[in-house]
């Protein structure tokens, strides 16, 4: 059974940085998501299983990193330059049995509870 926990969100002042990571019960593709109040679930980021691609959303390219630790199934998203706009739940999600990444929540078929991240505006 698939299982992802997050831990790292927290307030930050607008300028700084929060490392989210996600511990996972093995290696699969993994996705960072996000979710505002009022707001639709969006794609951050994505890394896959194999080769460890990387991919971002338009919002958070440049600022924030995703990357992988393979040997502790973790995954981290170094989120750099925070803005008040970045204030949302993050989830990680992951997709265990099709290759590849998708920017599309539905893609995914386990997810993390979440962890929320405030940037004060």
């Amino acid at each position: 059974q698939v299982q992802l926990v997050e831990s790292g969100g927290g307030l930050v002042q607008a300028g700084g940085s929060l490392r989210l990571s996600c511990a996972a019960s093995g290696r699969y593709n993994m996705g960072w998501f996000r979710q505002a109040p009022g707001k639709e679930r969006e794609f951050v980021a994505a890394i896959t299983r194999s080769a460890g691609n990387t991919f971002y959303s338009d919002s958070v390219k440049g600022r924030f990193t995703i990357s992988r630790d393979n040997a502790k199934n973790t995954v981290y998203l170094q989120m750099n330059s925070l803005k008040s706009e970045d204030t949302a739940v993050y989830c990680c999600a992951a997709e265990p049995k099709s290759s590849g990444w998708s920017a599309d929540p539905s893609w995914y078929n386990y997810w993390g509870q979440g962890t929320q991240v405030t940037v004060p505006s």
